[in-house]
């Protein structure tokens, strides 16, 4: 059976960029497409940047409140937090000893800030070689990625072929990856891809009141209300046709075309719209995030499901090296 594996930043609480573009589709994969589906938080990448253990704390258990509130089957595939199996730390460092330094070196990660060194951790600049232990700790046969993560598996399949070549022995299994090239591109409330590092993200699982307010502050420009409007030029539109039925993107476009309507009741409409598609999923968030003792249980549980198998490869590169 093909084993898939995705891993998932724990940088923050999941917005509506990362439902839309990241969440939903992975989840739907997993239930159309025949195979094994193991998905981790990366709770140890995010050190590189987050040092404080309460905020990661929160972060994980909002990613895993997340996923689960969306229909994540964590009974038939396996969801649990990187750092839950030590396993990966070790074979990171087996791993980096047959790492080149110029490999890391290029590495997207490391050259987007290398301009300014002394932001540079050793963390990030070993990030590769953490990310190819999450990989090949799992006898992994694909991993879907985005084009710019694609390289990274690059760097897993040299590294894992590399120590196959010296040891004469196929220890990793070389993972392929599945490249999505329809990126879905979310809009923030400024218009560029909704992004933390932007802070233009709509959160749909804050309160009322506070989501209101991150939904009438969305961008749009200052035709009057009187005059036809261009939906699609039109950041609260192309939200609204994210989520709505085609019956309901129709209607709001004529609305758009005829003039005497403005902007402000296209927000509110968009707002209400977000409280009802997702009424179920954020009470169960909610349900979830106010009993962390059931999201460790279930992130246990799925390291548990991981362990015999991050347990049968290390065994393998210890053998092979000696240890």
């Amino acid at each position: 059976m093909t084993r898939y594996l995705t891993g998932i930043q724990s940088s923050g609480q999941p917005h509506l960029g990362n439902i839309l573009g990241a969440i939903q589709p992975a989840i739907r994969f997993s239930q159309q497409v025949s195979g094994e589906f193991m998905y981790f938080i990366a709770d140890f990448h995010s050190l590189t940047t987050i040092k404080d253990a309460e905020v990661r704390r929160q972060n994980t258990l909002s990613v895993a409140a997340c996923w689960l509130a969306f229909g994540f089957d964590s009974e038939k595939q396996t969801l649990f937090c990187q750092s839950h199996r030590p396993e990966v730390t070790e074979l990171t460092w087996y791993l980096g000893c047959f790492t080149p330094y110029p490999m890391l070196a290029n590495a997207h990660s490391f050259k987007d800030k290398s301009g300014r060194l002394s932001d540079v951790n050793a963390g990030l600049f070993y990030y590769p070689v953490l990310m190819a232990a999450d990989i090949l700790l799992y006898d992994i046969n694909v991993v879907p990625v985005g084009k710019d993560q694609v390289q990274h598996l690059e760097i897993a399949r040299d590294i894992a072929s590399s120590i196959n070549h010296h040891y004469q022995q196929e220890i990793f299994v070389l993972p392929e990856p599945s490249v999505d090239k329809t990126v879905m591109i979310i809009p923030g409330t400024d218009g560029q891809k909704m992004s933390k590092s932007y802070n233009n993200t709509i959160d749909i699982f804050q309160e009322e009141k506070p989501l209101r307010k991150t939904v009438m502050s969305i961008k749009t420009n200052s035709t009057p209300l009187e005059e036809p409007k261009d939906p699609d030029t039109c950041h609260v539109f192309k939200l609204f046709s994210l989520l709505a039925n085609e019956t309901e993107t129709a209607e709001m476009r004529s609305n758009y075309l005829q003039g005497n309507y403005g902007y402000g009741t296209a927000k509110q409409t968009l707002f209400e719209l977000i409280l009802d598609k997702y009424k179920q999923e954020r009470m169960l968030f909610h349900e979830l995030m106010a009993n962390p003792a059931k999201l460790d249980e279930v992130l246990k549980a799925g390291a548990n499901k991981a362990k015999p198998i991050a347990a049968a490869t290390l065994s393998r590169i210890k053998k092979a090296t000696g240890f």
